[in-house]
């Protein structure tokens, strides 16, 4: 009898299911509080959730030791803590975010005419203009904006900080237009887009994982009042080990809807959040406010992003842009690496390996190694194309 306790309980520990969600555990967890002096490097706490300052986050990070610690406590807080960090002035000339917004709105006019685009994967669809691969698109149609972009540190930081080296950028525009109703709360890819059935297949040490193999955020393309709409967040959920499987159960929506907070913001702002938290994007209930955000999914190089991304392509038509603008100053090298970061493949594998030997080292060079030596030598954009192709060739079977 003890031993057909001891598997049992095993097994408990092991598979998960929808019937061990408790909502009154959830409870506790989500009614901690967020204390600033916890967090030395955030400006304030509102509604439970940190507010860095992107100034301080630049200056701070400029030193080696600081920067360390900074991205250090931006972990712990989305780990444990309350699972989301708000920048303000992500971006501090929002020249880019104009730039990318014309961009944008060109490219859903084109694919609305060709019945493109658009759909949600929690929301009705029409409620919204939606781009699939914003990041290709954006950086295919205007390889300069994509490149001022892109450039950001904030972006950067943040997705190392989560993800390490190597990280994969892929982006999604939302558009929600006024009257757009809110999504339904959930968390997000991996396990957050299966459902409950398929998720209780998958062991307790894959429901731990997933979220640390995404990193979500969201970049304000316009001032975001609450009445448009801005995302609702439940603080400190994601620490929830079963939460997959609560998400979309009706005791736990209805907590969500009683308990969630909501922070206005303005353009040039970007909040980021472990895909674990349960959110959703608002209701925008404005008369005239298109609230429009640049979604990013940055994925580690470890698993697998939820987007194609030719990003053989996007280096081809970045490499000149990027040349130029660091020969006339436009552009630093730090923003560059940020670029290539975000464009690039940053991992060696899969590749083949007989063609593709790690030759001098473990692994084979990466695309973005070879897209900064190309930059440090000043290759013409030919002898790039010409190498980065050939690389790619290497990885077919």
């Amino acid at each position: 009898m003890k031993t057909d306790n001891s598997a049992k309980l095993r097994s408990d520990r092991v598979w998960l299911t929808a019937e061990m969600c408790s909502i009154d555990d959830f409870a506790a967890l989500t009614q901690r509080a967020t204390h600033l002096a916890d967090y030395p490097f955030a400006s304030e706490v509102q509604k439970n959730v940190l507010i860095y300052d992107g100034a301080s986050v630049r200056a701070a990070a400029a030193d080696p030791d600081k920067r360390k610690v900074l991205l250090a406590e931006w972990v712990e807080a989305m780990t444990d803590g309350p699972g989301v960090v708000v920048f303000r002035g992500a971006f501090e000339n929002v020249a880019p975010i104009e730039a990318a917004t014309e961009a944008f709105n060109a490219t859903i006019a084109e694919e609305r005419a060709a019945g493109a685009g658009g759909g949600d994967h929690f929301a009705k669809p029409g409620a919204n203009d939606r781009i699939w691969n914003a990041l290709e698109k954006l950086c295919l149609r205007d390889p300069v904006t994509f490149a001022a972009y892109y450039g950001n540190d904030i972006v950067a930081l943040i997705s190392e900080a989560w993800l390490g080296p190597a990280y994969q950028v892929t982006s999604q525009v939302n558009n929600v237009r006024p009257g757009g109703a809110s999504q339904s709360a959930h968390r997000d890819y991996h396990l957050g887009f299966q459902t409950a059935s398929v998720i209780e297949r998958y062991p307790v040490h894959v429901h731990r994982i997933s979220p640390v193999l995404t990193l979500q955020g969201a970049v304000a393309h316009c001032d975001m009042p609450v009445e448009s709409g801005p995302t609702l967040y439940l603080p400190y959920s994601q620490t929830y080990l079963p939460g997959y499987l609560a998400m979309n159960r009706p005791e736990f929506q209805a907590y969500f809807a009683e308990h969630h907070v909501q922070l206005p913001l303005e353009k040039g702002d970007a909040a980021f959040f472990n895909p674990a938290l349960f959110h959703a994007a608002g209701t925008n209930r404005s008369a005239d406010i298109q609230r429009m955000a640049n979604l990013l999914q940055v994925s580690s190089a470890y698993g697998r992003a939820m987007e194609s991304v030719d990003r053989t392509r996007m280096s081809a038509v970045l490499y000149p842009a990027l040349k130029r603008m660091l020969e006339e100053g436009s552009l630093t090298r730090d923003a560059a690496d940020n670029v290539i970061a975000s464009s690039a493949e940053g991992y060696s594998f899969p590749t083949n390996l007989d063609r593709d030997p790690p030759l001098g080292g473990l692994a084979p060079e990466t695309q973005q190694a070879l897209f900064r030596r190309a930059l440090d030598a000043k290759w013409e954009p030919a002898a790039f194309l010409d190498a980065l192709e050939n690389q790619a060739r290497k990885k077919l079977t």
